[in-house]
């Protein structure tokens, strides 16, 4: 297990070669996604307010980003302190950029179990796929299966935060709760049953502006490894965290927000947007790329900033990276 050290500096140029071969695969992954408040009502305006980051997510093959809200028209407000619900038509905008969300979060919820399966609906119809949720416990726990170039890739999601009165149930909507040995199962099934060639679980786990995870995200992170995960990428915190490999697999335990504006201090303005390529091996290099969210919850992309990345070639190697 390496974990990665903020002394290691080197440019994009210094890491081992981090060529895109013809049979591999780019994957990027955003953070929190909220279509409501200052992003919500950008859209509303005729605006994108992914327009700055639009070149390195439509540089990707595949797209995927963690809904952080209920997209419906329906259901009451839950009993919590912070309830988003995004209007139907910012769907357009999330679909321009993102072909698939993780919909297993701690605010997929906040307007009931109706309104979280009209969400699913409103997201088929839109065609932006989904997973981390379902009409049920089994289409919740479901691996969406991305193929792109003849390789398979399953996307699982898992959400470990309260409340877990979302969680779907075996003739009820909601999200897929990230229990031990259902994990496990789920992951072994994903190459047995869906033939998948490789396997990312996207995690909702941790707690609020903690910068390291904690002993229950890295015991759970190293079980899914252990069960045949290719990589882990977490979010929640509303901050990055710290990075590793287990057994040569990265785990990227948060990368922080992406579209929010209900921001309380400055490390949750820090997000960071993460790179794989990836071919019937697994994980052959990764990258993050920093963004800075402003005032209205918009990402700009900090070319300048050191970020972590890794290679697997010849062995597992942590360094940092800038865009430049």
């Amino acid at each position: 297990m390496k974990r990665f050290l903020i002394a290691l500096t080197c440019s994009l140029t210094c890491l081992l070669p981090f060529t895109v071969h013809a049979e591999q695969v780019s994957l990027v992954f955003a953070g929190d996604i909220v279509l409501v408040g200052q992003p919500g009502k950008l859209i509303a305006e005729g605006h994108d307010p992914f327009e700055g980051i639009a070149a390195l997510l439509g540089d990707a093959d595949i797209r995927v980003g963690n809904l952080e809200c209920v997209v419906a028209t329906t259901g009451e407000p839950e009993d919590k302190i912070f309830t988003f619900r995004a209007d139907p038509h910012t769907l357009a905008v999330l679909k321009r950029h993102f072909d698939a969300v993780s919909v297993a979060n701690n605010h997929s919820g906040d307007y009931g179990r109706t309104a979280f399966a009209e969400m699913l609906d409103l997201l088929d119809h839109a065609g932006v796929k989904h997973f981390g949720g379902g009409h049920d416990l089994a289409e919740a726990h479901k691996p969406l299966i991305v193929e792109r170039k003849g390789l398979r890739i399953a996307l699982l999601g898992y959400n470990e935060f309260m409340p877990r009165s979302f969680e779907a149930d075996a003739d009820a909507p909601g999200t897929a709760w990230s229990e031990d040995e259902q994990v496990k199962d789920d992951i072994r099934r994903a190459r047995s049953d869906y033939h998948a060639d490789l396997v990312i679980p996207i995690m909702h786990w941790g707690w609020e502006n903690e910068r390291a995870a904690n002993a229950r995200q890295r015991q759970l992170a190293h079980l899914m490894v252990e069960a045949g995960a290719d990589a882990v990428i977490g979010g929640h915190p509303h901050v990055t965290q710290d990075v590793e490999y287990y057994h040569g697999k990265p785990i990227v335990y948060s990368v922080g927000n992406f579209l929010i504006d209900a921001l309380d201090n400055d490390a949750q303005t820090h997000g960071w947007i993460v790179r794989m390529e990836l071919d019937k091996d697994g994980v052959k290099a990764w990258r993050t790329y920093a963004v800075h969210l402003d005032a209205a919850g918009v990402p700009h992309l900090m070319a300048q900033e050191k970020t972590p990345c890794g290679n697997t070639s010849g062995g597992s190697n942590l360094s940092a990276c800038s865009a430049q």
